[in-house]
């Protein structure tokens, strides 16, 4: 399985990314250098939504159209959905 997820970071900002482990891969974006370059610096993240997906390609065309083509406004929307 594979999660597709959007992260709040501490200056509300919004990175969205793919995980097999979902929890490891936010500790990672918390607590060490694993984490994303972009979540560094912009800790504490907190998850927001997640999506499953039973394949790495479905997964990674879903991450690519939140991250790509949908506005901020359309994220939030999704989120509070």
């Amino acid at each position: 399985m594979y999660h597709v997820y959007i992260l709040r970071c501490a200056d509300d900002t919004l990175y969205t990314g793919i995980a097999t482990e979902l929890q490891r891969r936010i500790d990672e974006h918390n607590h060490s250098s694993r984490g994303a370059k972009y979540t560094m610096c912009r800790r504490p993240v907190t998850l927001v939504y997640s999506e499953i997906y039973e394949d790495r390609s479905s997964a990674s065309r879903r991450e690519h159209e939140i991250k790509k083509k949908m506005t901020r406004a359309q994220k939030l929307n999704l989120i509070k959905d």
